[in-house]
């Protein structure tokens, strides 16, 4: 290889080790490496910004407009309400709450959906003494399921097509995906539907209060003069139901264990540790105030909500503390709890450093969780005890501008980024979002990250690194069959998808596929597909997906709970894709 492919072939391996081991959000360490190669001279300035011009780069964009104002005016309310019903079974109630989020999800931003029927979720699980872990992972993979079914279903699709018209080929046609994407979805759901209710773990079940696993949620609560002299037992703080009192802090001191006889002192700090329901019930106990008492005074009594908020991937909050974040004024509002799934959180909550998928026990006003919904700050908010959505006056409207929009690109009357945009501005010029509200709801940090990566794919095919790539692996499948050659496509997507974003991944994957399915003389759109499929159903990591990640701390899952269902699931994924691909695109 040339100089400049060893030097292109450095910086990939260097984006992959620091998005893998989580040092930098995407779109920097992306950024970052096109700027490298447009300093050595290996492309030049428009090969580095080429993917600010490209269809994919604006469908993208304008379709995160769409999906603020669907959830915005509650369009999919109808959908929230009538999926689950009562089930007489739990696997019919998964079916009635997969089957049709998947269907929504192959022509809607499946984030949304998704972070619409969190809480419904939890509310209908619990109601019924069933816990939500059984459910919630399971929605999660359903929406991804339904991306790959349509063009728009995903925007890793979108950026294969944009990536397939750059290099001198046709887009993908909108349901020219679909022949292989709804047998993946319908064997996943069959896989999910078979596994689910017998490999995942039951947890948050109301039978089991004091079992460890519900106590992970860790608050602090100052006690008052009215406390002082009094022992755990005579505070009423020994038999707390779901709320373990595990430490407390005195002049700088910790007393653990605690005994129903400790004797406790104005001022003392106490650390519960519990469910979160219970947790919020602790505000009210008489004789204990939170830590951040005066800074919830500034609410007026009626104002005050409680909301659960997940830590997103892009999140400013990621890889910092509370106190160094300044949250109380920087989001108006206060911690009084951190859930790590699986980890008993024992440090001050302003000293715990924040993670994606930690959720954050928040209280504020009641228009709190509005204000920051759309925000890359956190992946879910969600108020606790909150009624059900309810659909807005513009509902039916926003109803018809994505039908209309979704029937113009299916039908090919118009290309689906003119579709897309068309659509985001009728939102904007029907005043269902403001301008302010669109501008929040494009995720900067995917759209730098796609468009860096286009800079990224000219590289490797301007240095011949594609090219290189491609040839070693038709050498290790010779003999084995352009079928062989496929797998090793698929399989290193599954890998690098879960190890970097999956929209990064298809971008580095798919030149070095083109590359070698044009070198041996197969088929480029059978890879082209391949890799958008493989990696656009990342099931193996919470970290792996927007809405797996919203979906971890409500569930109280752990990141081995993932591979309990996604390695059955991804193994089903690639066992059609390597039969059904060959069928329908000959190799």
């Amino acid at each position: 290889m040339s100089w400049e492919a060893w030097f292109t072939l450095s910086v990939v391996l260097v984006i992959v080790a620091v998005l893998a081991r989580d040092l930098l959000p995407p779109s920097v360490a992306i950024g970052g490496g096109s700027v490298a190669l447009l300093a050595a001279g290996i492309i030049d300035p428009g090969e580095a910004l080429s993917g600010f011009s490209n269809p994919a780069t604006a469908t993208i964009a304008a379709l995160f407009v769409v999906a603020a104002a669907v959830s915005k005016t509650g369009a999919l309310t109808p959908l929230v309400r009538g999926v689950l019903g009562d089930g007489s079974s739990e696997r019919q109630a998964l079916a009635r709450l997969t089957v049709p989020t998947a269907a929504a999800s192959a022509f809607l931003n499946n984030t949304p959906i998704v972070a619409m029927l969190i809480p419904q979720v939890e509310r209908w699980a619990e109601a019924r003494g069933l816990s939500p872990s059984k459910f919630l992972m399971p929605l999660s993979f359903a929406a991804i399921l339904g991306g790959v079914v349509t063009l728009m279903g995903t925007a890793t699709n979108i950026v294969v097509s944009g990536l397939l018209e750059a290099d001198g080929f046709a887009p993908l046609g909108f349901f020219e995906i679909t022949k292989i994407g709804l047998p993946v979805a319908v064997v996943g759901l069959i896989v999910i539907l078979s596994f689910a209710p017998r490999i995942l773990p039951a947890r948050r079940q109301p039978s089991t209060f004091d079992d460890e696993e519900f106590r992970r949620f860790n608050v602090t609560m100052r006690t008052l003069d009215t406390l002082d002299g009094k022992s755990v037992d005579q505070a009423g703080l020994r038999h707390l139901r779901g709320v373990f009192l595990a430490q407390i802090e005195r002049d700088n001191e910790l007393i653990t264990p605690v005994t129903p006889e400790t004797v406790l002192h104005a001022d003392d700090v106490l650390r519960f540790v519990g469910r979160v329901d219970d947790i919020v019930d602790l505000t009210s106990m008489p004789g204990l105030a939170s830590t951040e008492h005066k800074q919830m005074q500034r609410l007026d009594a009626g104002d005050i909500a409680h909301f659960e908020a997940v830590i997103g991937p892009s999140s400013p909050l990621s890889g910092t503390t509370l106190r160094a974040a300044g949250f109380r004024n920087r989001y108006q509002a206060v911690v009084t709890a951190i859930h790590r799934a699986g980890q008993r959180l024992d440090a001050k909550l302003g000293d715990v450093v924040l993670r994606p998928g930690d959720t954050l026990l928040v209280v504020a006003d009641r228009e709190w969780g509005r204000r920051w919904r759309e925000r890359p700050d956190f992946a879910l908010i969600a108020r606790l005890g909150a009624a059900p959505p309810t659909p807005g006056r513009k509902a039916p409207l926003t109803g018809v501008v994505v039908a209309a929009m979704v029937l113009l690109a299916a039908t090919g009357v118009l290309p689906l980024v003119t579709a897309a945009l068309l659509g985001a501005a009728a939102m904007l010029v029907l005043r269902i979002v403001t301008p302010a509200e669109a501008g929040s709801a494009v995720d900067l940090d995917v759209i730098i990250t796609i468009a860096a990566a286009f800079g990224l794919a000219a590289a490797m095919h301007a240095s011949g690194l594609a090219d290189a790539v491609a040839t070693w692996m038709i050498s290790a499948s010779a003999g084995l069959g352009p079928v062989a050659t496929l797998a090793g496509v698929v399989l290193t997507t599954v890998v690098l998808k879960e190890l970097i974003t999956n929209k990064a991944a298809a971008l580095l994957i798919l030149p070095i596929a083109l590359a070698g399915a044009s070198s041996a003389g197969l088929n480029p759109r059978a890879f082209a597909i391949a890799v958008a499929v493989a990696a656009g159903t990342p099931v193996l990591t919470p970290i792996g997906y927007q809405t797996n990640l919203m979906v971890y701390g409500p569930g109280r899952y752990r990141y081995a709970d993932y591979l309990r269902l996604g390695v059955p699931l991804t193994a089903a994924i690639v066992a059609v894709l390597l039969v059904g691909i060959p069928i329908l695109w000959p190799l």
